[in-house]
């Protein structure tokens, strides 16, 4: 079975070199890779994260651990260009790489530069030759906000190699008791129920959130319906709410932003009535600048002619999403019409209600909210219209959701001071 790892990680190598020929974010991925020069570390603290989500779930402990032990060197590595290109200047880390692709050479070379003194993955990601190399070091290798179920390659009888590498984990900090039942069941017993990180940092992000001054002009005391990580199955449905809700603003935070996307959602839009960020920050800097040689002190830049009837915006940028939910009223999560839903707790530490798609299962958060009934799920445009219609007229069915989804959050906060009380023995 290593032969056919062996061969399936060079497969996956060339498969992006050829997509790369035509993909920008595979160009980035073989590129990202090449001519790396590690910086020799001397017990140096290795985090490693899939991508952009998982750097958001593990960051508690990352930023737990820069705070107990400042004069520690931290390396961050990134599998996917999605969070090494938007956190490559991370303050909280003294290095960021993209990991070398898992061999056993790149492995050695890897840790002999880094020569971690403990190795943190978040929730994810198995690289059979990294982990092999930190156990043969008696490198302690943590994973954190682990989730594993039933149909997972790890639980098949064809999954012995796959075990394998789960065997080499120092110990597991997983999201659910249904987690540490499947791992023990192979016979794992080094697993602790800590909770999901994701609690911690979302939780955090909503008790000091960012004032965004250009959001705020465009809400203008309106109600405001947050339509984050959208994809076009998802905006196919929600641009129809437009019309149907004149009196609200809508901003749309699209997960993919290529010139292509976006202007195929301007287009699903009432016309005239839609702008992106990027312009808007344009016309309203522009109109500060005039006013201000002007001598007119009264207006600020931020201010919006409300005469322009522009009733949704178009995040064309990354890394708003987050902060823009302290301004909404009801959040829509994309992705439930694909592969699955994206981050519905940002939106829920702001007491938002939130709505997504049929393919919402595989994430614990999302069923918890619907047992809750402060999370609901949608399959076509009449249940999406019927529960906005509910949320937007029934102010005390909105009311007691909030308070569901706030109390929600706020009980499953603490998985960062659980993990870190075992790491930092």
């Amino acid at each position: 079975m290593l032969l056919l790892y062996n061969i399936g990680i060079k497969l996956y190598s060339l498969f992006v070199l050829v997509a790369s020929l035509f993909n920008n974010k595979a160009k980035l991925w073989i590129q990202g890779r090449k001519n790396i020069a590690f910086i020799r570390v001397d017990r140096g603290i290795w985090f490693h994260f899939a991508s952009l989500g998982e750097f958001e779930q593990g960051r508690p402990i990352l930023e737990a651990m820069r705070n107990l032990h400042p004069t520690k060197k931290i390396v961050v590595t990134f599998f996917s260009p999605s969070g090494y290109e938007i956190r490559k200047n991370t303050p909280l880390a003294d290095y960021v790489y993209y990991l070398p692709l898992d061999t056993a050479a790149n492995a050695r070379k890897f840790i002999d530069a880094i020569n971690p003194e403990i190795a943190v993955f978040t929730k994810y990601e198995y690289w059979y030759h990294f982990f092999k190399e930190a156990h043969k070091r008696h490198i302690p290798l943590y994973i954190v906000s682990g989730i594993f179920r039933p149909g997972q390659v790890f639980f098949k009888w064809y999954g012995a190699f796959n075990r394998r590498i789960l065997k080499l984990v120092s110990h597991f900090f997983v999201q659910d008791e249904a987690s540490k039942q499947l791992l023990q069941g192979i016979g794992l017993t080094n697993a602790t129920v800590s909770g999901d990180t994701r609690f911690d940092r979302v939780w955090a992000n909503a008790q000091n959130p960012k004032t965004l001054p250009l959001i705020e002009a465009f809400k203008n005391g309106q109600k405001l319906f947050i339509a984050g990580s959208t994809w076009p199955q998802d905006e196919a449905l929600l641009t129809k709410l437009v019309t149907d809700y004149p009196d609200w603003k809508f901003i749309f935070a699209p997960h993919e932003i290529p010139e292509e996307k976006v202007n195929a959602l301007v287009n699903l839009l009432p016309e005239g009535t839609a702008i992106r960020f990027s312009e808007l920050s344009e016309l309203l800097e522009a109109k500060g600048e005039r006013q201000k040689a002007k001598g007119e002190k009264d207006h600020g830049p931020w201010t919006i002619d409300h005469r322009q009837n522009l009733q949704s915006l178009i995040i064309d940028n990354i890394g708003m999403l987050s902060s823009l939910y302290a301004y909404g009223d009801i959040a829509y999560i994309g992705g439930g019409f694909g592969v699955g839903i994206h981050n519905t707790l940002e939106a829920a530490a702001f007491g938002l209600p939130v709505i997504f798609g049929p393919n919402y299962h595989k994430f614990n958060e999302a069923k918890q909210l619907i047992a809750l009934k402060a999370g609901f799920s949608i399959s076509s445009e009449a249940e999406l219209k019927g529960i906005v219609e509910t949320l937007v007229t029934d102010e005390a069915f909105y009311s007691f959701t909030r308070k569901r989804i706030l109390a929600y959050v706020q009980e499953n906060v603490g998985a960062t001071e659980t993990i870190m009380k075992y790491i930092d023995q």
